[in-house]
């Protein structure tokens, strides 16, 4: 499985929302300047992940995107779930039955199935606030005398 830029992103502009949440609404324009995405790009990902149960947005001279929720509530994985389509590594486990004929003479199901429940695992351990508190660490550790 290969995650897209769209994903990498979404990601992106779902750590910078939260970093700049104090902030009121945050414009395109200025997510695009720091994160160093084209706004057209932003503007893309944005109406994906437009949902009341992701965004909330503000139109006027002081417009912009925030958060719907708090920050520890978005997993990447379900940031990825929605922009990518799916984690699987292969289709056939991804639909809650599977629907492949060969599914019970394959030899690789097993592997496949094991290798999607570690990914599924680990990046629905990670939230946007963890993303977020490793990079203020790292900044903490970031200075010269």
């Amino acid at each position: 499985m290969k995650i897209s830029t769209k994903g990498r992103y979404a990601i992106r502009l779902l750590v910078d929302l939260a970093e700049h949440q104090d902030n009121g609404y945050v414009s395109l324009k200025d997510i695009a300047a720091r994160q160093e995405i084209s706004k057209k790009y932003l503007e893309q990902i944005v109406s994906i992940l437009n949902r009341p149960d992701i965004l909330r947005t503000s139109h006027g001279q002081n417009g912009g995107y925030r958060l719907a929720k708090s920050a520890s509530t978005y997993t990447v994985g379900d940031i990825l779930r929605i922009t990518e389509g799916g984690l699987g590594p292969v289709a056939c486990i991804e639909d809650e039955i599977n629907q492949c004929e060969r599914a019970k003479n394959c030899a690789t199901l097993s592997i496949w199935t094991e290798l999607y429940r570690i990914i599924c695992e680990y990046l629905d351990s990670i939230t946007i606030q963890d993303i977020l508190d490793k990079q203020r660490e790292n900044y903490e550790y970031d200075f010269m005398i």
